[in-house]
């Protein structure tokens, strides 16, 4: 099993789950036979098996002629355009990744994802001087971060590489529609599909996120095969064998009990922006009708010294869910210190790895002695496989929680309040 969840301190009673057990169950058969709200967007829910396999491959080529051409790729996105990616590239190559670049590797940057003339103007100075290519994705291409943001890079690719500037923006967009794929088709830039029936954060395992990580040079068929086990795995119709549907049910119950922050952590920063995904999965998904889950992420041990005293004696009005890899890749061993000022040669011997478990163990005690509920979903390593399980198996779990909740897992109504106003405020004609 690469994912194994584990429940046993989540501080509920041997009954809990029982008298949940029909409403988890009616969420599955609403996911899944696409009875409930929003069934128009579970595209995602079979995605693993029935990609588009031509696109696969164009996907693949484009990431060998964007490293062929370039040191460096800019993604442009925001939310589900580039939270994903940025995830997985985060978690699966270095730590210092674009630092740490050989010749037959690409840098990966951001942009479109914030409104900073200092960070645009940064970035902006950091590319100029370097052969670089533009992934831009957006439904629309009319999204005012990404749209502003893919206007001064283009203007930047096309005073460099003037006509053949074309080749090396690719476009991630509308099959069929919007300002950003009339622009494609009128300037012959390569473009790849946001499906129709798959939402933004629910949208990582299509070109949105496959091609920024094969520029980065993640296995993208691995991470496909993982998220096609897990397809299979969490259709299990039997609850108790069904982690996706346990979790999303194990949520339910803790916010019944009036725990109403949920605070996804890890022990290892390479999993920081896989929680930032996580936290727009969920609040964008459950945060309606006057309901949901407050997601919230913390980074342990860093955050212990920060937080930890909150999470130990403040409200108990939250839980945590524990991201937990059994097996790193790296490790490091503790040598002697003749001297011993630091105190630290009872350690001499040990793995970090091992210290930072018995770190985990030691917290996930505390905290629970503490009266904080804690859920453990422990994957058996940072690969490409058992990343694209962990996707798919949050994805799950979220549409089953908010079907349990009540409210459409796959629309985001409030999030158009603050660009109306927004637009008012600049004058946009229409607004």
């Amino acid at each position: 099993m690469t994912i194994t969840l584990d429940y046993s301190k989540a501080l509920i009673k041997e009954n809990d789950l029982e008298e949940i057990k029909h409403l988890a169950l009616a969420s599955k058969d609403l996911l899944e036979n696409k009875n409930g709200a929003g069934a128009e967007f579970l595209g995602w829910t079979n995605l693993p098996e029935n990609y588009d396999q031509d696109e696969f491959l164009r996907i693949k080529e484009a990431a060998k002629k964007i490293k062929d051409q370039s040191k460096a790729l800019l993604v442009i996105g925001i939310g589900g355009s580039y939270l994903g990616a940025k995830a997985a590239i985060s978690a699966l190559t270095n730590n210092f990744h674009n630092e740490s670049c050989g010749d037959d590797q690409v840098k990966i940057y951001f942009a479109g994802q914030n409104l900073s003339e200092s960070y645009l103007i940064d970035l902006y100075n950091l590319l100029k001087d370097q052969d670089f290519s533009i992934n831009v994705i957006s439904k629309s291409g009319t999204t005012t971060e990404p749209a502003l943001s893919f206007r001064i890079f283009k203007d930047l690719l096309e005073e460099k590489y003037g006509e053949t500037a074309k080749e090396r923006i690719f476009v991630t967009t509308d099959k069929e529609k919007g300002a950003l794929r009339d622009l494609a088709l009128k300037e012959g830039y390569e473009t790849f599909v946001v499906p129709d029936d798959i939402g933004g954060r629910y949208s990582v395992l299509s070109a949105v996120g496959l091609l920024p990580m094969a520029c980065a040079g993640i296995d993208i068929s691995q991470m496909m095969e993982g998220a096609e086990a897990a397809r299979l795995k969490y259709k299990n119709p039997v609850f108790e064998e069904n982690d996706a549907l346990i979790y999303g049910a194990l949520r339910n119950i803790l916010y019944k009990k009036g725990k109403d922050i949920e605070l996804m952590v890890s022990y290892t920063p390479e999993l920081s922006y896989f929680s930032q995904w996580w936290i727009q999965l969920f609040g964008e998904s459950e945060g309606k009708n006057s309901q949901g889950i407050f997601p919230a992420c913390g980074n342990f041990t860093t955050d212990l010294h920060s937080m930890g005293q909150m999470i130990q004696d403040g409200r108990r009005n939250l839980f945590e869910t524990v991201v937990l890899v059994n097996k790193s890749a790296k490790d490091l061993t503790i040598k002697e210190d003749p001297d011993n000022l630091d105190g630290l040669n009872y350690l001499v011997g040990m793995n970090l790895s091992e210290i930072n478990r018995k770190a985990f163990e030691g917290t996930i005690d505390a905290h629970v002695e503490g009266g904080v509920p804690n859920i453990v979903v422990e994957i058996e390593r940072l690969d490409a496989y058992n990343f694209g399980e962990l996707f798919y198996f949050f994805q799950k779990a979220c549409g089953f929680s908010a079907y349990m909740l009540g409210v459409n897992p796959f629309n985001q109504p409030g999030v158009e309040k603050y660009k109306s106003n927004m637009f008012k405020l600049l004058g946009k004609p229409g607004y």
